[in-house]
């Protein structure tokens, strides 16, 4: 699910890049970017898996 959030905010960074919007800092081009490599981050580390061990039926 990170993932999916990590690469949505890929795009919307590539979007404002793209199309040379006019932001403020904080919702800068490389901002969103770096909230997506920081999701990415986490996706990678294993953070919000539904993954149990030893769970009992």
């Amino acid at each position: 699910m990170l993932g999916i959030a990590a690469a949505v905010l890929f795009f919307i960074s590539f979007l404002i890049n793209a199309a040379d919007l006019g932001t403020n800092d904080v919702f800068s081009s490389g901002n969103i970017m770096l909230l997506g490599l920081m999701l990415l981050a986490l996706h990678v580390s294993g953070v919000g898996t539904s993954w149990r061990s030893g769970r009992r039926r």
